[in-house]
């Protein structure tokens, strides 16, 4: 019962944030909905009906839900900066994250002294670390939508469109807010003041990570470094945009995104080196290493997610709990929505993710017993049944996203996903051995070459098919609401039919 009224509790949560996100209408509705809970709550008090608690509980979290989001809404609108908007203007900030570096560009998000962020476009050198201090002078703008036009002050003319879906379903201003970033400047005049004025923790973990990256590339030739940095610490950025699309196209873009995978080598690492001490204190050393873990690849909503689910897996084994992965991934949704109810609609990321692992979790089963010609060697059907179910939950997301379909997605996923772990694991061994030496990382080095090699040959021969992707226009919110639907049914009445097959005497 008490499982019931918490799933009450987290969707209703969950529900109005999603309903602001949408249509706020600030803290009257809010407060409507919590006057009603406690009402109701008076109600079940005096008649002990279930019903009236649960209504209750679902009344007051939707209202709690609405009140977070506009919390956070309304911090967003507050600046200083609001009435500056086309005016150049000096600033003095610290850059609060770690540098986006492109081919021809980076990115930097300053804070100010006031608290306001500012998304900086500067040129690629002299490069700028996080906690550096700056001084800039430029024009303030507000974040536009570029939809296939140029980035103004741009000096090459490159196209800019993948600030921009397809389908012109992603809003470019809404992802910064997401992150309370709401101006950008672009080629400002910047001047250097101080560095190591962030925090010193987040200092130490990005420095160990551009040593783990210069480790990598110092004995594995690009852009097979690049991708290896993708896939081990999330590091794209060096990825080139022309290879960037060719994982879009053949559909195994999520290969260089940081996934459950790391998070778990990380962990049981560390609990493995430190399996000598009481079990105490080895599943301490895997909480700890999650957490670094996640600071030092930048916590998107990806790792988050995993890692905050990594860290109830250890709690649970910790204490002799059960752990039950489809409650952890319900905790983990509720957590991060409520420390930023905004990536609930605007981090596709976070949506991605998270649609993903509950195909594992809900999909996955079915399609391990449909697949049972397919043979248990090598992992094989575990992986061919937890490709399938991915891509099924994620992928009427993708089409309203991108307006783009990859046909070649399965194939290419079977043809390079059991090789993925593999490749990790000699990654991580090239990059730390190479921190201490060249010559002790050659051994891994020449392995993980061998394997990207293969992978980057495969991603290549399928992108260069005729029919290897297709645009799907027209692609509206009502079809992503059916789509889903129709896979919520589908996988509800196959799973009710196996349970029914199940409980069938023999």
């Amino acid at each position: 019962m008490r499982h019931r009224f918490l799933v009450i509790i987290l969707s209703g949560f969950i529900s109005g944030v999603f309903i602001s996100s949408f249509v706020n209408f600030g803290p009257t509705l809010a407060l409507f909905f919590v006057f009603l809970g406690v009402i109701f709550g008076i109600t079940y008090f005096f008649n002990r009906s279930k019903v009236f608690g649960a209504v209750a509980l679902l009344f007051i979290a939707v209202g709690l839900g609405q009140l977070r989001y506009g919390q956070d809404d309304l911090t967003g609108r507050q600046s200083d900066l609001q009435n500056k908007i086309g005016q150049r203007m000096s600033l003095m900030g610290i850059v609060s994250d770690e540098p986006e570096q492109k081919e021809n560009y980076a990115r930097l998000v300053l804070e100010t002294e006031n608290k306001s962020k500012i998304l900086i476009y500067v040129q690629n050198y002299p490069q700028h670390k996080y906690g550096d201090k700056l001084k800039i002078a430029g024009v303030l703008k507000k974040p536009e939508n570029f939809n296939n036009k140029m980035l103004p002050n741009f000096s090459d003319s490159r196209n800019y469109a993948s600030f921009s879906d397809n389908n012109n379903n992603f809003s470019w201003p809404a992802y910064l807010a997401k992150d309370d970033i709401y101006y950008e400047i672009f080629y400002p005049q910047t001047e250097f003041i101080s560095g190591g004025n962030g925090l010193w923790l987040k200092e130490k973990l990005f420095a160990l990570k551009e040593r783990f990256l210069s480790a990598v590339s110092s004995v594995v030739p690009e852009p097979h470094s690049a991708f290896l940095g993708g896939i081990t610490i999330g590091a794209r950025e060096g990825l080139p945009k022309d290879l960037q699309e060719k994982f879009r196209t053949t559909g195994v873009a999520h290969i260089v995104a940081l996934s459950g995978y790391n998070i778990t080598i990380v962990a049981e690492t560390i609990m493995l080196f430190f399996s000598f001490l009481p079990q105490y204190l080895a599943i301490g050393g895997g909480v700890i290493g999650v957490i670094l873990f996640a600071i030092m690849t930048g916590a998107s909503a990806t790792v988050l997610r995993a890692s905050i689910m990594a860290l109830l897996a250890l709690t649970a084994k910790a204490t002799g709990r059960i752990y039950t992965v489809s409650w952890a991934l319900c905790l983990a949704g509720f957590f991060m929505v409520l420390q930023n109810p905004k990536i609930l609609r605007f981090d596709t990321s976070f949506q991605l993710s998270f649609l993903a692992t509950l195909g594992l979790i809900y999909i996955s089963p079915i399609a391990k017993n449909k697949l049972s010609f397919i043979t248990d060697r090598f992992n094989l059907r575990e992986i061919f049944s937890a490709t399938i179910s991915a891509q099924i939950a994620v992928l009427p997301l993708l089409v309203y996203k991108m307006g783009a379909v990859s046909l070649v997605g399965l194939p290419v996923n079977f043809l390079i996903l059991p090789f993925i772990p593999l490749t990790m694991f000699f990654g991580f061994a090239v990059g730390i051995t190479g921190m201490f030496s060249a010559l002790l990382s050659a051994p891994f080095a020449w392995a993980s070459y061998a394997l990207l090699q293969y992978e980057l040959f495969i991603v290549e021969i399928f992108a260069k098919l005729p029919f290897s992707a297709i645009n799907i226009s027209g692609f509206s919110e009502v079809f992503l609401i059916l789509s889903y639907a129709a896979v919520f049914v589908i996988v509800f009445h196959l799973r009710r039919k196996e349970k029914l097959t199940e409980q069938k005497p023999l």
